[in-house]
């Protein structure tokens, strides 16, 4: 299924005020679905070295397999749950590749990076993530984040150190727990989650939530609502108005339509003797 007409969206990056060089890298195929965002960090350029590498081998691997997978298959329902896979192995190869460029050029050593990614998929969206780039989803004006930073300070809020509240004031809100390309291996943290028309999908690097909080984010995408580029731009602003110390990255997406998988053949003919 081709979901160009189904999903509006803008993607903004920006270096901020305070770094000279901007290492998040940005990606999408809109036809199937896909937006990944990275957050590289470590030594002069190779942290978009590392985020480059993992937006490109994401984007190159989920493409290739949505296009060469069996459309029977997805059509009969199987499909969802292989997009969910494929995105999570296309990130672990990324991890790979990552960690050994930092093993064989020295000036890429301790690159890394911070990933989340998302496709779109029968009225759902696979999340896949590593480290604080976040994910959040707006629906029916509530505004929630769906994904938990791999990050010391979340650590500590889990084990009751720290309230929300609080860990939002900290100034230690950057030490990640987990980021590609530092170890051979990751552990990639996957989800599902149901979408309908109307709803929001906001993806960002840590240099808009360090800058802005919740509230302002939300407000933000109810005041311009349906105007997405309108509110990527105001997001980027108010994260560089209030200090810009980070790069800044957004990637919004807007439900224009539903975007049910076709029922396949197969479960056609069950209806009709079922």
């Amino acid at each position: 299924m081709n979901l160009k007409d189904k999903l509006a969206h803008v993607e903004l990056s920006d270096t901020g005020r305070v770094r000279d060089h901007n290492e998040d890298a940005i990606g999408c195929v809109q036809e199937i679905g896909l937006w990944v965002l990275a957050d590289g960090m470590g030594g002069y350029n190779a942290g978009e070295v590392a985020s480059g590498i993992a937006v490109k081998t994401v984007i190159d691997l989920v493409t290739e397999a949505c296009r060469r997978e069996n459309r029977a298959e997805i059509e009969s329902g199987t499909g969802y749950m292989r997009q969910t896979i494929v995105l999570r192995d296309a990130i672990l190869r990324a991890n790979k590749i990552i960690n050994q460029t930092a093993k064989s050029q020295a000036q890429c050593e301790g690159m890394g990076t911070t990933l989340v990614a998302c496709l779109f998929y029968d009225n759902r969206v696979s999340i896949a993530h590593v480290g604080d780039s976040r994910l959040y989803r707006m629906r029916d004006n509530r505004f929630e984040q769906i994904t938990m930073d791999h990050s010391l300070l979340q650590e500590l809020v889990d084990r009751g150190f720290y309230s929300q509240e609080e860990a939002s004031r900290s100034t230690n809100r950057n030490y990640v727990t987990r980021a590609l390309g530092v170890e051979p291996s990751v552990e990639v943290e996957v989800q599902e989650l149901d979408i309908a028309k109307g709803d929001y999908v906001l993806m960002c690097s840590d240099g808009l939530p360090d800058m802005v909080e919740d509230e302002d984010i939300h407000l933000t995408i109810s005041t311009f609502n349906n105007n997405i580029d309108t509110i990527g731009r105001h997001l980027i602003k108010l994260a560089n108005d209030n200090g810009g110390r980070d790069n800044v990255s957004v990637v919004l997406v807007r439900v224009t339509d539903a975007f049910p998988a076709n029922a396949g053949l197969l479960a056609k003919v069950r209806n009709l003797f079922g």
